[in-house]
């Protein structure tokens, strides 16, 4: 059984993940704007991946005797600038995203819900993952600069990422 407190930080979390996945979107949008037909797909790639993890998160809490409220997203930006400024963007979301999940597995502890320190491992390990995905990103339009056929080059390998595995329990 999920305790008041958890239930409650994991429904804010689910807030988050799904705000994610709204900002995703507006990125994959942007890119489109943008003419990097890689990018955009990267990002709604990177969409469907947040949809996952709030998925996972929603049914968590229900499974474990809690009630997953659904709250207001906030909109997304519309604009983000360079390609390299929507990536370094994502990278801050992305920070943003671990200090949450480390804090929800710091009210696991406090709360000594195990049940839920395990869970968030997963969450966890999946962030390790996600800053470094985007960090290489970030390091590569950095020493592209505004050669156009750089850009070009890593606008095809954003092309080629393959849609995310469905999470499991």
């Amino acid at each position: 059984m999920i305790t008041k407190r958890m239930e409650k930080a994991l429904n804010g979390q689910i807030n988050k993940e799904f705000y994610s996945a709204y900002l995703y979107l507006a990125m994959s949008a942007y890119c489109n704007k943008l003419g990097m037909p890689g990018a955009e797909h990267w990002f709604r790639m990177q969409y469907d991946e947040e949809v996952i993890h709030m998925t996972k998160m929603f049914d968590y809490v229900m499974q474990h005797g809690g009630s997953a409220h659904l709250m207001q997203i906030e909109e997304p930006p519309k604009e983000f600038g360079t390609l390299l400024e929507v990536f370094e963007e994502s990278l801050r979301h992305e920070q943003f995203v671990t200090k949450s999940i480390n804090e929800l597995l710091d009210v696991a502890v406090e709360e000594k819900d195990h049940a839920s320190q395990v869970f968030l491992q997963w969450y966890i390990t999946e962030q390790v993952e996600e800053e470094s995905n985007v960090i290489e990103i970030v390091d590569r339009l950095k020493l592209a600069g505004d050669n156009g056929g750089a850009l070009m080059m890593i606008d095809d390998k954003l092309a080629a990422r393959l849609p995310p595995a469905p999470a499991t329990a």
